[in-house]
């Protein structure tokens, strides 16, 4: 897909920038900028999307975005609602690769950061004994000033690029210029529409309307720009919600199966196999202590 453009303000007086965001929600809208991105989730659920790639997202996780990639993090409906007792918390740190000076990069004992960066291209889930390294230090990191803060960004940089406790997100060809910024307005168009209407049926001709295109011409659009079609698209979102309300474990399977869209039970199951490779019964059983688990902490 195709995705806005967007400036990172940087302060002069910094190389690079740390935020700390506490807010109703990550917004909407599905961007990419040439900066790298290292993406702390404190607080808040929903689906992700960076690159071609479409998951449920939870507090704790950490993701390393490599340039123009682009990704937004879409929160579940309730978190739009503005309601004061539920908010999103998150810890975002985001850099050009030279940002601490273009030899850096050269030198002989740095040779596994232009590896990572690399690597990034594709987004990064980290995982294990890094990700928990990785938390405190990016919360150390919102606060320090002056040299402390380099030695903060040098030790997050280190983990990262010496860990093999990663997952690869999305491919590669994703990652986006400027000139794609024309088509911003119409794919968020798209994507937002999907997303808070993926429980009903959706037909082609509500989402080219949408596009301001013929059905025929919004297929060939979208198949171009994302390498799926529209319905493979609409069915990994509907199954992506399917996977959260398992792990939560408050409705039968049948139940989730319609509640997701879907139209029959064999139908679900059999789209639910294909992109998880698992049966609804061994994807709850595989995540739900894990989760459980980690709302717990």
């Amino acid at each position: 897909m195709k995705a806005h453009f967007h400036k990172i303000p940087i302060s002069s007086q910094s190389s690079f920038s740390i935020r700390h965001d506490v807010k109703p929600n990550f917004g909407t809208v599905w961007h990419y900028h040439p900066e790298l991105e290292l993406h702390y989730v404190i607080k808040g659920e929903g689906v992700r999307l960076i690159g071609d790639n479409i998951s449920n997202f939870s507090a704790g996780e950490i993701i390393l975005l490599g340039q123009n990639l682009p990704h937004t993090w879409r929160c579940r409906e309730e978190y739009f609602q503005y309601d004061p007792d539920l908010e999103v918390e998150a810890i975002v740190i985001q850099f050009m690769p030279e940002c601490l000076g273009r030899y850096l990069l050269g030198l002989p004992e740095a040779y596994l950061v232009p590896k990572l960066f690399e690597k990034a291209k594709s987004g990064l889930l980290i995982n294990g004994e890094a990700r928990e390294k990785l938390g405190p230090l990016m919360r150390r990191a919102v606060e320090a000033t002056d040299l402390d803060r380099i030695i903060i960004f040098l030790s997050i940089l280190k983990i990262l690029s010496e860990t093999e406790e990663v997952e690869n997100i999305a491919s590669k060809h994703h990652a986006f210029t400027q000139s794609n910024e024309s088509d911003a307005l119409r794919i968020n168009k798209v994507c937002n529409y999907t997303l808070s209407n993926y429980k009903n049926e959706i037909t082609l001709e509500e989402v080219a309307s949408i596009s301001n295109l013929s059905v025929t011409s919004f297929c060939r659009y979208f198949k171009l720009i994302t390498k799926k079609t529209y319905y493979d698209f609409l069915i990994e979102i509907r199954i992506s919600q399917a996977c959260r309300l398992l792990i939560e474990d408050k409705l039968p399977t049948e139940v989730i199966c319609f509640d997701c869209g879907f139209n029959n039970v064999s139908n679900f199951y059999r789209h639910f196999k294909k992109i998880t490779k698992m049966t609804p019964l061994e994807y709850k059983r595989k995540y739900l202590r894990g989760y459980k688990e980690l709302v717990a902490a």
